[in-house]
């Protein structure tokens, strides 16, 4: 047998401080840097593109509306103000290409009135995020309330909350909302006009809305009530209570914030529903549903008229479905997003 061409040369062995500082960096290399459930939906939400530009374009509209006289001062114009001089008077619509857009009047003006259109679009979506974002606080308020208490004692109190949502379920909400203020008196509860339709329509909206939360709310609180820490607390001497505010409801977060994400643009699409049926705010005050109903008569002379604010809706409630699904796919446990 010949010898191989290059003998193998011992390795030095390494010295007690190269060895503590191998043994720092593999430490260092395994340690996991641990992160809680809020940075983790944080991170899932950030890798999804099309919920950051859904909530980039709700928190705009929140901004918008308000500032929404600052907005409407910076470029010149009132929600109010006629201008006779830029209709027709021969067919009542605006003078010029697109329904009067120019420069002073960025998305033209209005038939008949002559009113900017840009200024109502602004002060429109106060309205409608207002009408949107209190009801559905409403609801969430009931609803929790309610689902809570019926998903944890059970019993008769589950059976008579139950059957509660199941009539107000049924039940045909608009056509209750404009029998309802059909009857409204001008003035009530130091409001008027306007005051009173929004009162009433925030009102109504939200306690027509809050079954849908409880349903959600009732099943998770059936899941949670049986769950270890819970018979730990109860094992320990916890009170009802003690174990409803402490145990379940920070819980119950995650479930009520993707709902009320969902929730904030139905509640809008009701809204412009009602003002375009001429039950909601009373003119002049603007909405964007309420536009929509006056521009019927000019669909096919100033559509222009009809487009901006059917747009205007449908870009609100298109950001809040899509902020809202990424919602809830990042506060999702088993989701890998």
């Amino acid at each position: 047998m010949t010898a191989p061409l290059h003998e193998p040369t011992a390795e030095a062995a390494p010295s007690a401080a190269e060895e503590a500082a191998l043994v720092a960096g593999s430490g260092e290399a395994k340690a996991v840097q641990g992160r809680s459930l809020g940075r983790i939906a944080w991170e899932r939400l950030k890798r999804d593109k099309l919920a950051l530009a859904g909530g980039v374009v709700v928190l705009v509209l929140i901004l918008v509306a308000v500032f929404a006289p600052l907005i409407a001062s910076l470029v010149g114009q009132d929600p109010e103000t006629h201008h006779e001089d830029l209709i027709d008077p021969l067919f009542s619509t605006p003078t010029g290409s697109f329904g009067g857009i120019s420069g002073d009047h960025l998305f033209g003006v209005e038939p008949v009135s002559g009113r900017d259109i840009f200024a109502r679009i602004v002060y429109g979506a106060r309205i409608s995020l207002l009408v949107g974002f209190l009801s559905a606080l409403v609801a969430v308020v009931l609803g929790t309330i309610l689902g809570v208490l019926a998903g944890f004692f059970g019993g008769w109190v589950d059976a008579a909350v139950s059957r509660v949502m199941d009539g107000l379920l049924a039940f045909p909400q608009l056509l209750f909302i404009i029998a309802l203020v059909s009857v409204m008196p001008n003035e009530m509860l130091g409001l008027t006009g306007t005051g009173v339709r929004l009162f009433v329509m925030i009102l109504v909206i939200g306690f027509f809305g809050w079954p849908y939360v409880g349903r959600v709310v009732r099943g998770q609180t059936l899941s949670l009530r049986e769950r270890e820490y819970v018979e730990a607390a109860r094992s320990l001497g916890a009170g009802r209570f003690y174990i409803l505010f402490k145990e379940l409801l920070p819980n119950l977060v995650a479930p009520i914030i993707v709902y009320t994400t969902m929730m904030i643009p139905t509640n809008i699409l009701t809204e412009a529903a009602l003002s375009f049926l001429g039950v909601g705010v009373k003119p002049p005050t603007a909405s964007w549903g309420q536009m929509l109903s006056a521009a019927i008569d000019y669909y096919d002379s100033d559509p222009m008229y009809m487009v901006i604010p059917g747009v205007a809706i449908f870009i609100t409630v298109l950001s809040f479905n899509l902020f809202g699904d990424g919602v809830r796919d990042a506060l999702d446990p088993k989701g890998s997003r």
